[in-house]
Parts: C-alpha cells; structure tokens; sequence
C-alpha cells in the first residue's frame, strides 16, 4: 500500500512539474528578411536556431514566410534570436498580431 501510495505521489507531481514548464514557454513568430523561398533555407533556420538556450519547437513556412519558436523566456529573448539568425545571414522582424 506504501508503495502505490508513493506511486502516486509521484505521478502527480511529474504531471504537475509538466504542466508548469509548459506554462513557462513563450512563443515569438518572426518574418525573415531575405525571405526563405526553399526547403534548405528551413533546414538552415531549424538546424542553427534551435541552440539558442531555451529552444523547445520550431516551425517554418515558406509559403507565409514565417518561422514561429516556442521557447522559455527565462533562458532565452528576443535579442538572443535576433544574434542567432544574423549569424546565419537573417534579419527577423515580429510578426503583428491580426488581432
């Protein structure tokens, strides 16, 4: 009884320590100047942007010319993505919300 009972506990708390990290991530949507126009120019953003610390997903567009991050806002902001596309030969500008 012990055991399921610590069992338990923990799966709680794991589900707990889930939902709170999944609160602490903050999403930027950018627009890339010179404009992506092919799959390498994704691969290049994807496979260089995602070392910026803090990093968890990343999602490209060519078609809307958009790359949107989900990131933690506690290890990384806007200016650390700002340096990390310019490395690569990008310029980002936020994408204004339709709202």
């Amino acid at each position: 009884m012990k055991k399921f009972i610590f069992l338990m506990a923990l799966a709680i708390a794991s589900v707990s320590a889930s939902a709170q990290r999944t609160k602490s991530a903050d999403t930027l949507q950018v627009t890339t100047t010179p404009q992506m126009h092919c799959a390498n120019c994704e691969k290049k953003i994807k496979s260089n942007i995602r070392f910026v610390k803090g990093v968890k997903k990343i999602e490209t567009s060519v078609s809307g010319q958009t790359v949107t991050i989900v990131y933690e806002p506690s290890k990384s902001g806007y200016e650390d993505f700002v340096k990390a596309f310019q490395k690569i030969g990008y310029k980002i500008e936020k994408v204004k919300d339709e709202k």
